[in-house]
């Protein structure tokens, strides 16, 4: 069998360490510039997307109960209309 020259084996254990340095500079570069852009849409006072979403789902569910409850608003309206011209009316039929 052919032993292989050790300079390889160090060589390829150098490249391995560096590869997982950069590695682990990029996932820290990543955190640190999503934290500097975070910080600045703070202090722009601008929402995320999963907040705006949620305010707006706020708001239509708002809306649509507010037009559910100007319908029955309505409805008891006309009932209670229609009960006071019953009430109001001259009896068609005398009394005995």
């Amino acid at each position: 069998m052919v032993d292989r020259p050790r300079i390889f084996d160090d060589l390829a254990g150098i490249a391995g360490t560096a590869f997982s340095a950069f590695s682990g500079a990029r996932e820290e570069l990543h955190a640190l510039i999503r934290s500097r852009i975070d910080e600045v849409l703070y202090s722009l006072d601008l929402v995320r997307r999963e907040e705006f979403d949620a305010v707006q789902e706020m708001a239509s569910r708002a809306r649509q109960s507010h037009i559910e409850t100007a319908d029955r608003l309505t409805a008891l309206e006309n009932r209670l209309s229609d009960l006071e011209q019953l009430l109001t009316e001259p009896e068609s039929t005398p009394k005995p």
